[in-house]
């Protein structure tokens, strides 16, 4: 807990004051097994093809015509541990074009058309670069053919993009954010029962948002679970324009503008959690029966943020679950060096 409390007041504290966007880049299931052989390659190609998607489009003069920041968080798994490669951006609605900020002139951020079509358009390009250099490993049961299939497959297909609307500040997702850059795929408090057979947590389900039991068994679960490990050295959350370290310069300047020598969301004193008397580890606020005196403070923001895009769909996940059983034998493996032709 004291982890995510330090990341999430230092990303509010960077925050601007300004409207954002919530903006998911997610990539078409069919691409499941490409990654569990690449897992470096694609990991860090969908964090450049969201962030270059959206700054190359927002600095166009018909959208926005300047530099924007984004905050970008990789997550990997579905409700259900699944496997669901996607990209949460965090996007300032506006920009600083020479040293002057510049909003958006519309109630929305880009066409979603566009975005998706240029999002698939770079990651496919990349992707038959790195295939004809003979850089990318594929699957042990591929050849040319299902290679070309596949590839056919998904340039024909929609991808899913989606654009969330305006929040008056970031804090409302940064939150949501910070409970999985520290926190996992999955928490203790989902964890419903197990013995030596069998695992059954709770998840709240896409179409009713309903909670509901799912039941695994503990082999399955721990494949899953371990399948969510990063890559050894990588990073998952990643900063890009006005949101970089070396450009907070370029924050003051905009916090000046607006008049303000912070953003809104400034950090908070750290309260000392209480202890418990008996075991002396700290006590965990679970409910008050008044609420204005209550610690836990109003979620509607953060609630309102969906973890993934679209429904887990439980058919692809059962198709590619063997990948996971047959991990390649490097599969926990990190590389050094500068090798450019190794992305495991």
């Amino acid at each position: 807990q004291a982890l995510t409390h330090d990341w999430l007041e230092k990303t509010k504290a960077r925050l601007l004051p300004c409207d954002h966007y919530h903006v998911v880049f997610t990539l078409p299931h069919e691409l499941n097994p490409i990654w569990h052989y690449n897992r470096h390659w694609c990991s860090d190609h969908l964090f450049k093809a969201s962030s270059e998607t959206l700054q190359q489009l927002l600095n166009d003069e018909r959208y926005l015509g300047a530099q924007v920041g984004q905050l970008c968080s990789l997550h990997t798994w579905g409700r259900t541990l699944s496997f669901h490669p996607h990209v949460h951006v965090l996007v300032t609605g506006g920009g600083i074009s020479g040293n002057a900020w510049r909003g958006l002139e519309k109630d929305f951020l880009l066409p979603v058309g566009i975005l998706k079509a240029k999002f698939r358009g770079k990651w496919l390009a990349w992707l038959n670069i790195v295939y004809a250099n003979g850089e990318l490993r594929l699957p042990p049961d591929w050849n040319e053919r299902t290679w070309k299939k596949t590839l056919s497959q998904i340039a024909r297909k929609n991808w899913n993009v989606r654009i969330q609307g305006a929040y008056r500040h970031g804090c409302g997702v940064a939150v949501y954010l910070s409970r999985y850059v520290r926190g996992g795929p999955i928490k203790d408090s989902r964890l419903v029962n197990y013995n030596e057979t069998h695992v059954a947590f709770r998840y709240r389900a896409h179409p009713d948002n309903k909670e509901k039991l799912h039941r695994l068994s503990t082999d399955h679960f721990m494949t899953r679970v371990l399948w969510h490990v990063p890559v050894k050295g990588q990073h998952n959350v990643r900063y890009y324009g006005i949101y970089v370290p070396g450009a907070r310069y370029k924050r003051d300047l905009i916090r000046a503008q607006f008049g303000e020598e912070r953003g809104e969301c400034t950090p908070i004193k750290n309260v000392k959690q209480r202890q418990c008397p008996e075991c002396g580890r700290p006590m965990l606020h679970r409910l008050s029966a008044r609420r204005k005196i209550s610690c836990i403070k109003s979620t509607s923001a953060p609630a309102r943020v969906q973890q993934g895009v679209g429904v887990d769909r439980d058919t692809a996940t059962r198709q590619q679950d063997w990948y996971i059983y047959k991990p390649p034998p490097d599969f926990f493996v990190s590389y050094g060096g500068n090798s450019t032709k190794r992305y495991m």
